[in-house]
């Protein structure tokens, strides 16, 4: 059997690149996130009653998958390395590329949804929205195999004051939330597991990075477990100044 599914509408958030992108919901409870309806499919009435809960699950489309197979055995970034099976995990590289989180809901208006805490990059396809029900949904003696032993945030983060005064400038009012979910991405360490190098085998790359926030592109440094966000630049200027 197969099936064929259409979005109910497009996420919008300030994930514009799968780099940087959290692994999973509420991590970065800071990010925001404005889902929009198709207005074609004429559900806007659908939404009614959905303004009386806190969280929703979002059902999902990863979009961006490359990959053309799909391995029984992945390798999360919180494992460093190790190998594990497909289904114990949320590798997005699945049989069928398709992702559940579920997300704050900040309100609903005129058939749009205005969310927090999202793990979606901009432009991600949503096939249903569910409300979120605490007296079925959370499970208060569920265990987190493997995950338990793992942490998610593994960095410090510092501010320079050059990145400080580069937020307030060219965020004004957000310029609060954005540092904020800033500082939670970076303490989940964004780095694919081979630029982290070991003990064994340093890191062999640089040790000044950056990743695309919302419009703009955020600079750090690396120093040990030590990330120490440098600058924030106008993602338009960063990519004029790659041109030769």
């Amino acid at each position: 059997m197969s099936f064929t599914f259409e979005p109910v509408g497009y996420i919008e958030t300030c994930f514009k690149e799968k780099f940087g992108t959290p692994r999973q919901p509420s991590l970065v409870p800071s990010s925001w996130g404005i889902l929009r309806l198709r207005p074609e499919l004429n559900l806007s009435e659908a939404l009614d009653g959905l303004e009386g809960f806190s969280h929703v699950w979002l059902v999902f489309v990863f979009h961006q998958n490359t990959n053309k197979g799909v391995k029984a055995k992945v390798h999360p970034p919180r494992m460093g390395g190790e190998s594990i099976g497909l289904f114990a995990t949320r590798t997005p590289h699945r049989p069928n590329p398709i992702g559940l989180s579920a997300v704050k809901l900040e309100k609903v208006e005129k058939g749009v949804l205005y969310l927090s805490g999202v793990d979606l990059v901009d432009g991600t396809p949503i096939l249903d929205i569910k409300p979120y029900l605490p007296t079925s949904d959370r499970i208060e003696e569920a265990t987190a195999g493997w995950t338990q032993t793992r942490p998610e945030r593994t960095l410090q983060v510092e501010f320079s004051d050059e990145f400080r005064s580069d937020v307030a400038r060219l965020l004004g009012a957000r310029s609060s939330q954005a540092e904020a979910a800033i500082r939670e991405i970076l303490e989940l360490d964004p780095r694919p597991v081979f630029y982290r190098g070991t003990a064994e085998n340093p890191n062999p790359y640089m040790d000044v990075y950056g990743f695309r926030f919302d419009d703009f592109n955020v600079v750090y440094k690396m120093t040990g477990d030590v990330a120490r966000i440098l600058s924030l630049q106008p993602w338009a200027e960063y990519q004029a100044s790659l041109k030769p």
